[in-house]
C-alpha cells in the first residue's frame, strides 16, 4: 500500500511540476518584457531590440529589419531557454526609453522603494511557498527510497530507476532555489553586484529590484557602454552574478 501511495504521489507531484515548468516565465526576464534591450552574449555578440518574454525563451523584435552577411532578412532573434548559459547581461538603457516606459518604469521602482502593505504580505506569503517548494524534492527523495525498501510496489519502483530518475530530473529543475534569505532582506537597497566577464570579476553597484532561480535584477547601474558611462537596469544569470555587497 504504502508503495503504490508514494507511486501516485510521486506521479501527481511530477504532473504539478511539469505544468509549471510548461506555464511559469521568470521574473526577472518578465520585468524587461516589451522594454527595449540590449542583449550581451558570452562571447561578445550584442542583440538589440524590444523583448518578449516566454517559458521557453526570449525573442527581441528589432526596430527594423536586418540582412545578415548571407542575405537573408531578419526581423527577431530568438533565444531559448537551454541557451541561457550564453547570456552575459540585459541591459536596458534609460536614455533609450519612451516617456511612457520611463513612467512604467518609475512606477515599478517607486513599489520596491515604498511596498505598500499587500506587496509586503504578498512577498512574505510566497516566500513561505517557494521555501515549501524547495523542500519538494527532498520528500520525494525520501518517499522512494522508503518504497524501495518495503518491498511489493516498491521492487517495482527499483526496476524502474531510469523513470523515476527522470521524475526526480522534473521536479528538481521545475523547483530550482528561487528563495534566498540573505538576498531577501536587501530587495530595494543598494547593493553590489559581482559578475564574471570572461576571465576578470567586474562590480556594478545598483539597486536590488528581484531575483529567480536563475537571474538577478539590478537597477541604476552605472555602466561603460563604450566610451561612455550611462545609467542602465541589469539581468544577469545568477551563475556569472551575485550579490557580493550590501552598498550605501
Amino acid at each position: 500500500m504504502l508503495g503504490f501511495v508514494t507511486i501516485l504521489f510521486i506521479v501527481v507531484a511530477t504532473l504539478i511540476a511539469t505544468f509549471v515548468r510548461r506555464v511559469k516565465r521568470d521574473k526577472c526576464l518578465r520585468d524587461f518584457a516589451g522594454y527595449i534591450i540590449s542583449l550581451k552574449q558570452r562571447n561578445a555578440k550584442i542583440i538589440f531590440g524590444r523583448l518578449r518574454v516566454e517559458n521557453t525563451g526570449i525573442e527581441l523584435h528589432y526596430q527594423s529589419t536586418h540582412k545578415d552577411e548571407q542575405g537573408h532578412i531578419e526581423k527577431s532573434y530568438i533565444l531559448y531557454k537551454n541557451e541561457y548559459a550564453e547570456i552575459q547581461s540585459l541591459l536596458r538603457f534609460h536614455n533609450q526609453l519612451t516617456d511612457q516606459s520611463k513612467k512604467k518604469r518609475h512606477k515599478d521602482l517607486e513599489k520596491i522603494y515604498h511596498p505598500n502593505i499587500f506587496r509586503r504580505t504578498k512577498r512574505k506569503f510566497l516566500n513561505i511557498f517557494k521555501t515549501l517548494r524547495d523542500s519538494v524534492a527532498e520528500v520525494v527523495n525520501l518517499l522512494i527510497a522508503r518504497a524501495k525498501m518495503a518491498g511489493g510496489m516498491g521492487t517495482t519502483l527499483a526496476s524502474q530507476d531510469k523513470y523515476v530518475n527522470q521524475m526526480k530530473q522534473e521536479l528538481m529543475g521545475s523547483v530550482g532555489t528561487s528563495y534566498e534569505p540573505l538576498l531577501e532582506r536587501y530587495i530595494g537597497h543598494k547593493v553590489v553586484l559581482e559578475v564574471a566577464e570572461g576571465d576578470k570579476a567586474v562590480e556594478y553597484s545598483g539597486i536590488l529590484k528581484d531575483y529567480s532561480a536563475d537571474f538577478i535584477e539590478v537597477m541604476d547601474v552605472d555602466y561603460k557602454n563604450g566610451e561612455t558611462m550611462e545609467k542602465a537596469d541589469m539581468v544577469v544569470p545568477r551563475q556569472y552574478g551575485i550579490v557580493r555587497h550590501l552598498g550605501e
